[in-house]
């Protein structure tokens, strides 16, 4: 045993100085989970093996005394560099695990193998620099020592590593790059060490052991620092390509270099480029499997992003988009069905749009679980859908009639049932998507709820459609709408004692236009309130008119639903009397029993704000196959037109004619409400009405719909006609005789018409005609 120099003594405090670093970073791996205790772990058990092998070496050499045993030295710095090497690979696998290295193990397999590009482009070229002829170091090159390779090898694999770490590590990369520098530090002094034992050399065991405590302190600094909370993001492209180039060019360079020269190629060199070559073709067919597996990834997610661009997000239904491509593979098989639900606006506008969407979802379902295979059910916006379908027009109608039951059925939401019908149009030919919505069009122009086939007729009826709404929208400015008037009578004088306002339109290059015809198109043009509303000001201007001559008579105006459903329309009415000085009783609204079916509740309550005016309310087509009883009953209304159809109505079985006439006029007078017959156009049927005790009539018999001025010289003429015949004397009551109407005091400035039997004491049977002057203005129409 020989005694320490200084230099040893310095080196071997130097490398107990590491102790610390390395305690450290044992309790930093214990303090983590995952990937990050795995990595902390790597690091603290490379440090612990590295300066276990260092002090073990120097202590080993301090007490064995190397320099006197010839071969010692080589044989120890072997094997300290064998402990020390498998350190630093513990190091080396702990910086690439550490969490903001690599984004996934395969991604830690590149960085390593872009090390190793670099590495044994770092290995060729000092190779080149410390061969003969070159031999840059002169008698300061090493000696060639095993010992020194594997050191060398992992230093420059740690400085290649850093470099690709630098360059694609995750944001922020500083930390990790700190950890990888440090580990070449400690490399580097593994290096060192192994030179200085195998050389004997005093001075490189002190560098080694400065440089060994001064890299396990950097990779412990920076391991702390690392813990901090930070926001990690990556580069996507992993940009920098000069890794890969650089090396090449540099191993190209140092080898025309050493061959200029005079140099040769042994071992070493051949390990160089070897090691280059096997790394790239590595990092290359890693590279292709990547590109293979982003190719992948696009498509997939190509396709993913075009079914969401041709499905609907609401229902899983296809859209527009997959609608027509499936009409494009389809060709021309197979046969469309358009689809719209009726008053699903109603739905919104009343429930909300979260209710509407739990509806239009449930329409979705409905529809796929009526598909058959090979069919395609689009959404294609708001409450349109559509059904493809494989099959001829004969069985698209049958499907269509099956798809307007199930869409007809109550939709429970919220815990309660909301009632919709649908529209259907079914196209087979030509242009199927332009096909089906005509068609589906003209199903909603025909009163809805039904299915409509596709006729060539329909362009032109639409084409039509689309001119009646550019043109209605002018045709007041233009002076192009006129009203005439219709008598209403007294049964049986018929004495006219009313009229009813009737619009009619008289365009200059398309002639005259019938109502059925534009009245429709004005309600879904949205046109109807102005129209209305003009309407309205005529009716009542020419009452005042009238009314200021001295004809006691009143005006009845139609409707429409929609003008109904206006909250303001109630104020627009007495608006209206009060400027031109009707009193309202004189002015009578019409509303259909359609109006009844949409909506009662909000119907009830708009005719009572109108009631409140003072005008009457009619109930006209009564009849015609909506209203009940019930509503009868509830509704506010003052007059009951019996529908055309009843008047004209045929013998029943029992012989009796028009039975349903006599039905409805007693219902009427027992409610209270004044009837009035409408479409009244033989003599025979004006029996029938009057047999039936209805005091007012309206039909052709009495005249049609003419201009102001003609009406009031029909006005004028009986004025100037005969005084009225005194009224029959009373007899008695014929058990078989019809029912009448009396009208009946209730008290000061209050009357109502009441219907009388022939049981009943007061009834008096009419024997002739009756006096016209009971019912033949609006008092005795129960207004006062």
């Amino acid at each position: 045993m020989h005694s320490p120099s200084g230099m040893e003594l310095a080196a071997l405090a130097g490398l107990l100085a590491a102790v610390p670093a390395v305690a450290y970073l044992g309790p930093s791996g214990r303090r983590h989970t995952a990937a990050a205790r795995r990595a902390h772990l790597l690091l603290a058990a490379g440090g612990a093996v590295v300066t276990a092998a260092a002090l073990a070496g120097l202590v080993t050499a301090l007490l064995a005394g190397h320099h006197a045993v010839p071969g010692h030295s080589r044989t120890l710095a072997t094997a300290v560099a064998a402990g020390m090497g498998l350190g630093m690979l513990a190091l080396l696998a702990g910086t690439v695990a550490l969490p903001g290295s690599a984004r996934s193990p395969a991604a830690a397999v590149r960085h390593v193998l872009d090390g190793l590009v670099i590495a044994a482009a770092i290995w060729f070229v000092g190779w080149v620099l410390i061969s003969r002829p070159t031999r840059i170091l002169g008698d300061a090159t090493p000696n060639r020592c095993l010992a020194i390779l594997l050191p060398a090898l992992l230093l420059v694999l740690a400085t290649g590593l850093t470099a690709v770490l630098a360059l694609h590590a995750h944001r922020p990369r500083r930390h990790t790059v700190r950890v990888a520098a440090g580990v070449t530090v400690v490399a580097a002094a593994a290096n060192v060490l192994a030179i200085g034992i195998c050389r004997e050399h005093d001075g490189y065991t002190l560098v080694s052991g400065l440089l060994l405590t001064a890299g396990l302190a950097h990779v412990a600094w920076a391991v702390r620092a690392a813990d901090r909370p930070v926001e990690v993001s990556g580069d996507v492209l992993e940009r920098g390509g000069a890794y890969a180039v650089a090396p090449m060019v540099a191993m190209i360079a140092a080898l025309g270099y050493h061959l200029a020269r005079g140099g040769t190629m042994d071992v070493l060199g051949y390990l160089g480029c070897t090691v280059e070559g096997l790394a790239l073709v590595s990092r290359q067919y890693l590279a292709l499997g990547d590109v293979r597996r982003y190719t992948l990834r696009l498509r997939q997610s190509e396709a993913h992003f075009r079914e969401l661009a041709h499905t609907d997000p609401l229902t899983g239904l296809a859209n527009r988009r997959g609608l027509q491509r499936a009409l494009r593979s389809a060709g021309d098989k197979g046969a469309l069905i358009g689809i719209d639900m009726d008053g699903f606006k109603t739905v919104n506008d009343l429930r909300g749009h979260d209710v509407g969407d739990r509806v239009l979802a449930e329409v979705g379902a409905r529809l796929r679980r009526n598909l058959l295979a090979g069919d395609v059910a689009a959404r294609l916006g708001g409450d349109e859908f559509a059904v493809l379908m494989h099959g001829d027009a004969d069985e698209a109608v049958l499907a269509a009639h099956r798809l307007l039951a199930v869409l007809g059925e109550p939709y429970d939401v919220d815990g309660g049932s909301i009632f919709l019908s649908a529209s259907l149009g079914v196209a087979a030919t030509g242009e199927l998507l332009h096909d089906a919505d005509l068609a589906l069009r003209y199903a909603k122009q025909r009163g809805k709820n039904r299915v409509e086939r596709y006729q060539q007729g329909y362009d032109e009826l639409l084409r039509r459609r689309g001119t009646l709404t550019g043109e209605l929208r002018h045709a007041i400015d233009r002076d192009q709408l006129h009203l005439v008037f219709q008598p209403v009578v007294a049964l049986p004088s018929m004495r006219p004692v009313g009229a009813e306002a009737l619009l009619r339109w008289t365009h200059p290059e398309l002639g005259r236009v019938a109502p059925l015809e534009f009245i429709p198109v004005a309600e879904e043009s949205g046109l109807i309130n102005r129209v209305g509303a003009w309407v309205l000001e005529q009716s009542v201007k020419q009452l005042a008119e009238w009314r200021a001559k001295g004809h006691d008579v009143w005006l009845s105006v139609n409707l429409s639903p929609k003008e109904l459903h206006d909250a303001d329309y109630a104020g627009r009415v007495a608006d209206v009397l009060a400027e031109y000085g009707v009193p309202p009783q004189r002015l009578v609204l019409e509303v259909t029993e359609h109006a009844v079916a949409t909506d009662m509740e909000e119907l009830v309550r708009r005719l009572a704000e109108l009631r409140e005016t003072g005008v009457r309310i009619a109930l006209d087509d009564f009849g015609a196959g909506y209203s009940s009883l019930t509503q009868l009953r509830t509704l506010p209304v003052d007059i009951l037109k019996i529908d055309h159809a009843l008047v004209a109505e045929p013998e029943s079985r029992t012989g009796t004619a028009a039975p349903l006439v006599d039905v409805v006029v007693r219902l009427g007078h027992r409610l209270g409400l004044e009837v009035l017959a409408e479409g009244i156009g033989t003599p025979a049927q004006r029996e029938i009405v009057e047999e039936a005790g209805c005091r007012l009539g309206q039909g052709s018999l009495f005249g049609w719909g003419v201009p102001a001025e003609h009406f009031e010289s029909r006005l004028l003429s009986l004025r100037s006609s005969t005084p009225r015949p005194a009224p029959a004397p009373r007899s008695a009551p014929q058990n078989d005789a019809p029912a009448r109407s009396q009208v009946v005091q209730l008290g000061p400035g209050m009357r109502q018409v009441r219907a009388l039997l022939p049981s009943d004491p007061d009834f008096v049977a009419a024997t002739r005609d009756q006096n016209v002057g009971s019912v033949d203005s609006g008092r005795e129409m129960g207004q006062g």
